[in-house]
Order: C-alpha cells, then sequence, then structure tokens
C-alpha cells in the first residue's frame, strides 16, 4: 500500500475545471504544467492493487460495457498502461475520500476505504469523452477528494405509482454516479402497499392495487377507473439491496405509520378506528383512515411487518413516516379515547407521540434506528429517533437542538416533484424549484450552534409520484435538479460556485444523453423576474436567458405580433400585459408572459408583522405581496403565494406620502381539498403617521375566479392616509367533515392591492 501522494510537488495550481468537468465538484483539482491525456483502450488493464476493490472495477467495467461497448481486463499483476485501484490512508472521518492522479503512463485511483475507490472510479467515468468511441482521452489531473455531509440521499415514492426493478436499480445508479450514498424507499401509502409481507399477503392482493386513478391536477377531472398497482417480493427486495450495495448505497425502507394507512387498512379493516369499509385511494391528498392508536392489535400487526422487513435491510435506519396523521378518527374512537386517558396524555398529538415512541423502542430492541418526518415533534420527540425536516427548517433546527439527528429535506429546495419551470409543459403537484434555487440551499442552517450543526447528518431530494405515471417522467423531473443537489451535499461549502457549475453542467447534459437519461431543459428556458423600482415607484420586469444561443425579444401585449429586442429591465408603472421569448434561427422558443395590475400599493414598502410558513414564502418574499402579478398557475403551484398554517396574515403598506384611497382588496386562494381555506374575514385600517390607526372597515365577502382563486374587496368612504393596515383571520381548526378536519387551515395570499 501506498502511504504518500504529493499533488504539490506534481502539479501547478490553477483552473482545472476547463476540462475537468466533475459534478459534485471535487474538492481539490490540480492540471500540470505540462498538459497531456492517458488513451483507455480496449487494451487497458484494471490492476487491482488490494483486496476489496473488486466493486469499483466492476462498476468501471459496467458503465464502459453499457456506454461504449467494451470492458477492460482485471488483473492483480502490474502492468504498464493500468488502470490502478488502491487504498491509501487519509484520515477522513466520513466514508467516502479518495486522490486521483492520471499521467502519461497510468491512472491511479486510491480510496480511503473501499466506498472511497469507488467515488474516484465515478470522476474517472466523469473525465471520459461525452461521444462514443472505442479510444478514451482522458487529461492528465491530480484529484483529492472527499465527502462534505455523511448522509446524501435521493428518495423515491413507489406507492403512487410503481415502478419496475429494473428502474429501481438504474435509480440506484444514478445515486452512484453523483456519489450519494442513500436511497430512501418509499414503500407503503394510502394508494398503495408495495412490499410483500407474507404472514399478511392481503396486504399486497389487495393494498397493491387500485380501482382507478384521478385524471389530471387534484381534485381531477374525472377517473380513468383502470386498475392498477404493483408489488416487490422479499426475493425483488433482496436482489435490490445487494445490487446497492455493490455501489455503496444504503437503502432506507419507509413503512408510513400512523397516517396514510388506507391500503393496508382495506386489506385489513379492523387496524382501523371505525372497522371500514376502507378502499385503496384512488386520488391524491391527506385522508382521515389511519392505524387505531387504541389497539394493541395494531402495534402487532405492525411489529409483524417490521420483523419481515427488518432483515431484508442492512440499513442502521428504518423510516416510520410519522407525517400527516389526521387525529379526527382518533377523537370519534373510543379505543384511543380511552388510551388516552388511561396514560394521561393531554391530547391526539401526545397519542402520536405514543404511537411512535412505542414503535422505536421495538426498532431500537431490533437495533435499529426510528427515522420521522418532522411531524413526530409534536407531542414529544421519540428518545433516539433522527428527523427528517420537511416542512421547511423548523423541526430540523428544534431536533437538533435537542441534540437529535437531523436530515435537511425542506420543501421550498429539494422536493424535485415540484416545477422547475414556469412554462409547465406537464402536470406536476405544483410549486416552482428551479435547479438554481437547489444549487443555492444550505444544509446547515444558521440558527445552530457548532455543537448542534454537528447533529446534521445531511439532506435529501424527496421525489413523490403523484404525477409521475413513468420512468421517463420520474428521470425528467429529477435531472438535472439532483446534480445540483449532489454538489450541496459533497463539495466543501467554500468551493461552490454558481457559476462554474452552470459552466460544468452543458457537459453533465451530454452526459444524460449518453445514459439515455430523459432531463428538464427548463436551465435554458427564458425566465422572468420581478424586482422593485427605484424610490418605490412601480416595480421592474427583468429578462435573462442561460442559453448560449439566441436573442431575448419582447412583446408590448398579447395582441401584438411585433418582436422588440431587449436590453434591460422594463419600469411597470401602470395596468399592462407583456410576452417575452428567446428566438432561436428566427423561431420564438421559450415564451414567458406576465400581467400586472397596478395600484397605488404596488412596489411600495411592506411590513408582515407573523412571517408566512417558511416552506411558502413565495419566491420574492413579502415583495411578492405589492409586486403587481397574480398567481399564474392552477392552484398552490405558483411561486407566488404566501401561506400561513395556523396564524393570521397582517401587513403594512407605506403608500410613501398621504394619499387618498378608498378600497382595498386581498387575491386569496380556496382550495379546501389541499387543506387552504379563505380567511374568515378580512378587515383594514388607516394611519397617517403608522402608530394611531382608525378602522376602514371588514367583509368576508369573495368573488371566486379561475384556479380556485378568489378576491375579496373591502370598499369605503374615500380617506387620506400614508399607512394602510391589512388583517386576514384565518380559517382556524378545519372542522369536521372537511378536508384536513382537525388540523389548522392554510390561508394563501398572493396579492394586495389598494385603490
Amino acid at each position: 500500500m501506498r502511504t504518500s501522494f504529493v499533488l504539490a510537488l506534481l502539479f501547478a495550481t490553477h483552473c482545472a475545471l476547463a476540462q475537468v468537468n466533475i459534478i459534485p465538484r471535487p474538492a481539490e483539482v490540480k492540471m500540470p504544467k505540462l498538459a497531456g491525456q492517458f488513451v483507455i483502450t480496449k487494451n487497458t488493464p484494471i490492476v487491482l492493487d488490494g483486496s476489496g476493490l473488486e466493486n469499483a472495477a466492476g462498476f468501471l467495467n459496467d458503465y464502459l460495457q453499457q456506454i461504449y461497448g467494451f470492458t477492460l481486463k482485471v488483473t492483480s499483476k502490474n502492468a504498464p498502461g493500468a488502470i490502478h485501484l488502491n487504498y491509501e490512508k487519509m484520515e477522513y472521518p466520513i466514508a467516502g475520500a479518495y486522490i486521483m492522479q492520471v499521467k502519461k503512463d497510468q491512472v491511479y485511483i486510491a480510496g480511503d476505504n473501499e466506498t472511497g475507490a469507488f467515488y474516484g472510479v465515478q470522476s474517472l467515468l466523469q473525465l471520459l469523452p461525452v461521444q462514443k468511441s472505442a479510444s478514451l482521452k482522458i487529461p492528465f489531473v491530480g484529484i483529492k477528494d472527499y465527502p462534505r455531509f455523511q448522509y446524501r440521499g435521493l428518495h423515491l415514492d413507489v406507492g403512487r405509482h410503481f415502478f419496475p426493478v429494473d428502474f429501481i436499480k438504474k435509480y440506484i445508479d444514478y445515486i452512484a454516479l453523483h456519489k450519494m450514498n442513500y436511497f430512501h424507499w418509499h414503500l407503503t401509502e394510502d394508494q398503495g402497499w408495495r412490499i410483500e409481507i407474507k404472514k399478511y399477503p392481503k396486504l399486497t392482493e389487495i393494498g397493491g392495487y387500485r380501482n382507478g386513478t384521478i385524471i389530471g391536477r387534484y381534485p381531477g377531472k374525472g377517473n380513468d377507473s383502470i386498475h392498477y398497482g404493483g408489488f416487490y417480493t422479499q426475493e425483488e427486495v433482496k436482489d435490490i439491496v445487494a445490487y446497492a450495495a455493490k455501489r455503496y448505497v444504503t437503502i432506507i425502507p419507509e413503512i408510513e405509520m400512523p397516517g396514510h394507512a388506507s391500503a393496508a387498512l382495506a386489506a385489513y379493516p379492523y387496524l382501523g378506528c371505525t372497522g371500514g369499509p376502507y378502499k385503496v385511494q384512488e386520488t391524491w391528498g391527506v385522508f382521515n383512515d389511519v392505524f387505531c392508536a387504541g389497539n394493541d392489535t395494531v402495534f402487532n400487526f405492525l411489529q409483524d411487518v417490521l420483523d419481515e422487513v427488518i432483515p431484508l435491510f442492512p440499513a442502521q435506519y428504518v423510516h416510520v413516516g410519522g407525517d400527516e396523521c389526521p387525529k379526527e378518527s382518533w377523537k370519534h374512537c373510543p379505543k384511543c379515547q380511552k388510551r388516552i386517558k388511561d396514560l394521561g396524555l393531554k391530547d391526539e398529538h401526545e397519542l402520536q407521540s405514543y404511537f411512535i415512541q412505542r414503535m422505536e423502542k421495538y426498532i431500537n430492541g431490533k437495533g435499529k434506528t426510528l427515522i420521522g418526518w418532522d411531524e413526530i415533534l409534536e407531542g414529544g420527540l421519540a428518545p433516539n429517533a433522527v428527523v427528517m425536516s420537511w416542512r421547511g427548517e423548523k423541526g430540523g433546527i428544534e431536533a437538533a437542538k435537542q441534540n437529535h439527528d437531523v436530515i435537511m429535506t425542506p420543501g421550498s429546495h429539494v422536493y424535485l416533484d415540484h416545477s422547475q419551470t414556469k412554462n409547465e409543459d406537464s402536470v406536476t403537484i405544483g410549486g416552482y424549484t428551479t435547479v438554481q434555487k437547489i444549487y443555492s440551499y444550505e444544509p446547515v442552517p444558521k440558527e445552530l450552534t457548532a455543537a448542534e450543526a454537528k447533529h446534521v447528518l445531511g439532506a435529501q431530494g424527496n421525489v413523490w409520484t403523484e404525477y409521475m405515471k413513468n420512468t421517463k417522467k420520474v428521470e425528467y423531473m429529477i435531472f438535472p435538479r439532483a446534480s445540483a443537489l449532489s454538489e450541496v451535499l459533497w463539495s466543501p461549502k467554500e468551493k461552490r460556485n454558481w457559476t462554474d457549475f452552470e459552466k460544468r453542467l452543458q457537459t453533465q447534459f451530454k452526459r444524460y444523453d449518453l445514459w439515455g437519461a430523459n432531463y428538464s431543459k427548463a436551465f435554458f428556458d427564458l425566465k422572468a423576474s420581478i424586482l422593485p423600482a427605484k424610490d418605490n415607484k412601480g416595480v421592474q420586469w427583468a429578462l435573462q436567458s442561460t442559453s448560449t444561443e439566441g436573442k431575448v425579444s419582447y412583446t408590448p401585449s398579447k395582441v401584438s405580433s411585433l418582436l422588440l429586442p431587449y436590453s434591460k429591465p422594463f419600469l411597470i408603472t401602470k395596468d399592462t400585459e407583456m410576452g417575452a421569448t428567446l428566438v432561436k434561427g428566427g423561431h420564438p422558443t421559450s415564451w414567458v408572459w406576465q400581467k400586472f395590475t397596478i395600484t397605488k400599493a404596488t412596489g411600495k414598502k411592506l411590513s408582515i408583522t407573523t412571517p408566512p410558513a417558511e416552506s411558502r414564502a413565495g419566491n420574492g418574499g413579502s415583495f411578492g405581496l405589492i409586486n403587481g402579478a397574480k398567481a399564474d398557475k392552477v392552484g398552490i403551484g405558483s411561486e407566488e403565494w404566501l401561506g400561513w398554517q395556523g396564524p393570521d396574515m397582517e401587513a403594512v403598506i407605506d403608500l410613501g406620502k398621504a394619499q387618498s384611497i378608498s378600497s382595498v382588496n386581498l387575491h386569496i386562494l380556496d382550495q379546501q381539498p389541499s387543506w387552504v381555506y379563505p380567511p374568515q374575514y378580512v378587515e383594514a385600517f388607516a394611519s397617517a403617521d403608522g402608530s394611531n390607526w382608525r378602522p376602514l372597515g371588514k367583509t368576508s365577502e369573495a368573488v371566486k375566479e379561475e384556479n380556485n382563486a378568489a378576491t375579496i374587496t373591502l370598499p369605503f368612504t374615500a380617506t387620506s392616509a400614508r399607512y394602510i393596515k391589512v388583517f386576514a383571520k384565518n380559517y382556524g381548526t378545519i372542522a369536521a367533515g372537511n378536508p384536513g378536519a382537525g388540523s389548522k387551515a392554510w390561508l394563501f395570499v398572493d396579492e394586495i392591492g389598494v385603490n
């Protein structure tokens, strides 16, 4: 085993990434003073200079065969012009560190361990040309590299839509190719139970299939009435786990409890609070059909399930979900209420905590660690649990401060089911998360001390598949965003640079083509932003393109066919509707449109008393409430919406000077299947100094519009004021019989107008 590797003596330190387009970016890349290339041919041997390196060599050969059509001889005997795989001690605390040296007579890759050697091979693959050839030239280079976080994950929901074994393996390959190391496999849902449990065969016989699926975006435009489903046998699971292990990917199974249990209850109705009837759900959302927390038979059942699941997965972790569990059934269930009384629990939230803690004790007894979504914090966190923080970062911060390990998965930045383009070309669940936004994510919240930050194990991209019916759609949704996330999780924080990543991403797109992977080209779309204007007079509309081809042009209105060259942001001070496009080869592509409704509040200073939920803070923050633009997508999908779950909305607008005003309007969302309810009422106040307020009126009347939107207008006698306060009373706790019953309602607002 070699014990020294001094890059500084061999290489000059200067920019290497013009030739080395590796994602995620290595910690150190150094090019030689004299450039050159090592050529890999069919006769190049792979020399294993130690035991345990067969997986790295095997993956290299599999890749070469699949992409370039040949494999290399693997030997333990030294040979000239070889690719050497070896070990070198690097004293790095997280598995995966490696070094690489490419020079004229050899490629030398050494890992701190097997995992490191494997990751060195991943970097080697990214040095290969992105065109198929029998002679593969790679540049002379020296690399020293190591991962930043120990948990670098990608999730896949197979409950809503089922995907074949071959694709699951391909998905694992995608994880490995990006130096990620965890696959969170979401195996059970309201819409389907996907793993064979031999003691309970009805879980897959009945729970594995549904009798139809809604058409279009929730709540849907009907049902296709097609019998749909599938599941993985335990033998298939073993095969997939073994496949992942060779790629140093750990699979974490998720068995949902106590909510998202419709499929299990359809199979075994006695596990619910009412005894049924239940069905495997055919639509999306959150359902009141949950496991009965007052019935010991439920815990026996779940323990039996885990007794079959845990031996299949060597992972230290078992994910139990724990999210989005409505308490309505428990409130009316005699057994659940008796459990609350007998244990002296305060409410149903503490009953959920009891449920999770009881299951954690069983899981711990099996030598495993429980992971749950951040709702498991409610009512008291299980003693040894790991928290996945998805509703923003608040849950992760709280857990870390309680000395619990945390995996960050905030919906605001790492949900790969969100749209990645404003020009939506297929139905998605909503949201708007660009590759730039994911790249900007920092997994360690600034609120944590250095000691608390050590509890942040890493982060994970989540792929919920309500609107991903086939494997090509899954690929389209994860790429290129998974590549951006891989760099967030692997590369040193100080080495991350968006401009540099953009350049390397151009080559990555060619790799996707080489892999035969589908991917989104939204990165090249024309992008429009609404920005504050100077002196708070109106707003600016700015256009930007990352495409190296074509020119940005605009049209002054939808009725105009005139295309004019764009040079600088537009100042918008009156009602208008504009369009812009990228013109390539004389043809317009990638259109964006924006309608502006300008009021006396547009572009003015605004403050919010209670900030919106972190996951629903809009793309422009509070400025989005007075930017002159209303939601441009169906329902919750627009980035314009700001959302409050529970709190009221109170905003104060400074008009800049005293003005005559006679009405206030609020643009809101009424999408109750998503727990978004209109406010109880809207109230307005006026002030000359921002301290002394006089009431202007109060109303609850709303005029409904398309896409579940509505406008609430409050007229009043004309008055003079500089400051306007607008208060919207949250709907509160959702009443029984309504979607989300028992939970706090969401209040969504995207624009405040003053006239």
